[in-house]
Parts: structure tokens; sequence; C-alpha cells
């Protein structure tokens, strides 16, 4: 399917603002990259957004996820490759975007995930639920194609490929990604790289 709009380009204070929120969860709260790629991967898999299950299964990948992980997220309740905490996650995110055909945010299901996250963590964890929905609506709305080549550019710092009207706009380094500590990466839904100790720049990979 053809891409319907650049809608970065079209209201880019109301991108600036979405990006704002996974700018927030990325670099100011305690939930690593990993879980909310997971989180991300699934939300995008509910919502059938294609352009976000690409670069959320990338991602993941990028952070030396093994591909059966991966796979293993469109069917977690099954499998055994994610651990208690994950998996709380994982409920939660089913819970908040199937809000019509799911649980609708039971009472079990909260006291589920307060069994692994903090009050503060499941405020971040929710937020993050909530972003993903946001980027998975953009997605579906206004279908911008995933490119593979530019986005590994830009998680090399290179732009090999600029997009037409940006030539001259850098393309972030990006440092490499860990699991759990305090030097955590992730790229957005703009192409940006993100770290503990970087504010976002901007470049797009689609």
């Amino acid at each position: 399917m053809a891409i319907r709009l650049r809608y970065p380009e079209i209201a880019p204070e109301g991108y600036a603002a979405l990006s704002s929120l996974g700018h927030y969860i990325n670099t100011a709260t305690a939930l690593s990259p990993v879980l909310i790629g997971l989180v991300d991967l699934r939300a995008s898999l509910l919502n059938q957004c294609r352009f976000c299950i690409n670069m959320h299964s990338a991602e993941l990948r990028k952070h030396h996820e093994p591909q059966t992980r991966i796979d293993a997220v469109a069917d977690w309740k099954r499998s055994d490759a994610f651990t208690p905490r994950e998996r709380a996650a994982l409920a939660w995110t089913d819970a908040l975007t199937l809000l019509e055909t799911g649980s609708h945010a039971s009472d079990e299901d909260y006291a589920a995930i307060k069994e692994f996250f903090n009050e503060k963590d499941i405020v971040d964890l929710t937020f993050a639920v909530a972003s993903i929905n946001a980027w998975n609506r953009m997605g579906v709305a206004f279908r911008p194609q995933w490119n593979a080549q530019r986005a590994a550019a830009v998680t090399e710092g290179i732009s090999k490929e600029p997009s037409q009207g940006d030539s001259n706009t850098p393309v972030p380094q990006v440092r490499s990604a860990v699991h759990d500590d305090g030097a955590k990466s992730r790229t957005t839904h703009d192409g940006t790289a993100l770290s503990r100790q970087a504010a976002p720049a901007c470049g797009k990979h689609w």
C-alpha cells in the first residue's frame, strides 16, 4: 500500500508532542528497552500496524533478542520464552489495547501487574501502552512505509538514503544498546536515537 501522507511534515507540532511522550518513556523511566520493545511489538501486532511491527521487531534484534522470542510475542500466552514480569507487562498491554473485546483492565489484571511493578512503573508502563497505541493509529491511518536500509543507516549514524527535502539533515549517532543498565538506547518512530545520556535528534526512516 502506498503512503497516504507524511504526517510529521504536515503537523510537526503534534508529531513533536507525541514524540515527547516517547522521549519520557525512554529516558526517564525504569522500564528496560527490551520490555518496552516487547510491549510495542505486542500492541502493534494487535493493531496490525505493519510499519510498527517491522520497526519494533528490528529494534528488538538490535537489542540482541533472539528471533524465537520476537516471533513468540504473537502468541505469548502459550510461550515459555518470557519471564513472569514480561508476561505481566504483555498481559497489561493486551488489557489496555483490546478495550472493546478484552477484559477492560479488570481488577484481576491490575492485581497481576501490581505483583511485578511498583506504582511508578505501572504508570510508566501504561504511558508506554498508550503511546504505542497512538503511533499504531497514525501508522494505520497514513501508511508510512518501512525502509529497512534507512533504518539501519540511522542506527549506524550514517544517512545512506536521505529522504526528499532532508538531504542536509544529520542522522544521529546511536550508542550500543544494552538490556538493563544506565546506557539504554532505542530508536523512536521517527528514527530518532535515544539514550539515557543524549537528547533526541530528528531523522526519519520512511
